[in-house]
């Protein structure tokens, strides 16, 4: 077999790679199925750069998914509706490179397994009439950053035709139904869904379309608990909830939320009602900064430990050699700048700029 050529043009990198886990298991589509019907719950855990994906993978989640909800987390963004195509692309590629990296050098020992790789797509990529849109921003995700599939939201009739003709072209869809972020603007606001009677037989109806439409699982998300048992039930696909209870296939929690990425001692983020907080990694993160803003200020950091760069003795005696012969230069030059800076200093402090002097005192 020859070589893979990557896109550097360097042969034999991705089949080394190759080599490397070809003793790992895949998650795959199929095998979500059979681990359905054997009643084997798996999960799905958010990420949306590299040292996230590559926590992620070592800890043997099932499935990343790169998450348009990146918008939020990570770039400040109210809703997911603003992110786009470039910036999906961007993140999933991120994600990949760091799924490889956690698997380079791991055997069947390690229980590590290759995670399925799932890519949201953004609003406004998907839901056109000309479902060759829909197709051909598909196929980047699988072309461009290595994706294993797609996920898209809603459940109508024009949905579940866009999703059957991108898995007829050859990309695997997840689907997604119940709170639809990208949908806040007819919605409202982020709430449950499926609370009457009328409601949760069309979210029932909604995922039996998707099915026979060709996904090969379906995210639930903020519904009852009844409701997304009874649509598990109903179908042969598994099901990944999200505040959809306890009787889902698998579960999906978002990365930051999971591990407090954004906890702090004093003021708490807001975290969903359905996520459970595994971890305070905002406290650590803030204790770890703190400590290391006390320590430069009180110059303890770096110290002789920090600092393991040195020269040898004939160089650092011709590096005085050569201070001392241009000292009286560099004497002058240094007195010119602190004048300047100095009356650049005083002219602040008449709040020309601000109401604040250069210590911070109005």
């Amino acid at each position: 077999m020859l070589p893979a050529i990557t896109a550097g043009g360097r042969p034999g990198a991705r089949l080394q790679f190759h080599r490397s886990v070809s003793s790992l298991t895949k998650v795959s589509a199929l095998s979500l199925t059979s681990r359905k019907r054997h009643n084997k719950k798996f999960t799905m855990v958010t990420a949306y750069d590299y040292p996230s994906a590559v926590h992620v993978t070592r800890a043997g989640m099932d499935i990343i998914l790169v998450g348009d909800s990146v918008g939020m987390v990570e770039l400040g963004h109210d809703t997911t509706q603003p992110v786009t195509m470039e910036t999906m692309l961007h993140h999933c590629g991120s994600v990949k490179r760091g799924v490889d990296m956690a698997l380079k050098g791991a055997d069947s020992k390690s229980n590590l397994r290759i995670p399925l790789l799932v890519a949201d797509m953004p609003l406004g990529s998907y839901e056109y009439r000309d479902t060759d849109i829909a197709l051909r921003n598909a196929y980047r995700f699988i072309k461009e950053t290595g994706m294993d599939a797609v996920k898209i939201e809603g459940g109508s009739a024009r949905r579940a035709h866009t999703a059957h003709q991108i898995v007829e072209s050859g990309v695997a869809v997840m689907g997604h139904i119940g709170l639809l972020p990208q949908a806040i603007s007819v919605t409202g606001g982020f709430r449950a869904v499926g609370r009457t009677a009328a409601r949760a037989r069309t979210l029932l109806d909604d995922a039996m379309r998707l099915q026979d439409a060709g996904v090969f699982a379906m995210v639930l998300e903020c519904m009852p608990q009844l409701v997304a048992q009874a649509i598990t039930e109903s179908l042969e696909i598994p099901t990944i909830g999200i505040g959809a209870g306890q009787y889902t296939s698998g579960q999906v929690l978002v990365f930051h939320d999971m591990l407090g990425m954004l906890s702090h001692p004093h003021h708490e983020a807001f975290v969903p009602k359905f996520c459970k907080r595994y971890a305070s990694v905002g406290h650590s993160i803030q204790e770890g900064l703190q400590s290391f803003k006390q320590d430069v200020e009180q110059g303890i950091f770096p110290g002789e430990e920090y600092a393991p760069y040195d020269m040898k003795d004939d160089e650092k005696a011709e590096f005085d050699n050569l201070l001392a012969a241009d000292s009286d230069d560099r004497r002058h030059r240094h007195d010119k700048a602190a004048e300047r800076y100095t009356q650049t200093d005083e002219y602040e402090k008449l709040h020309l700029y601000g109401n604040e002097d250069g210590d911070g005192k109005a």
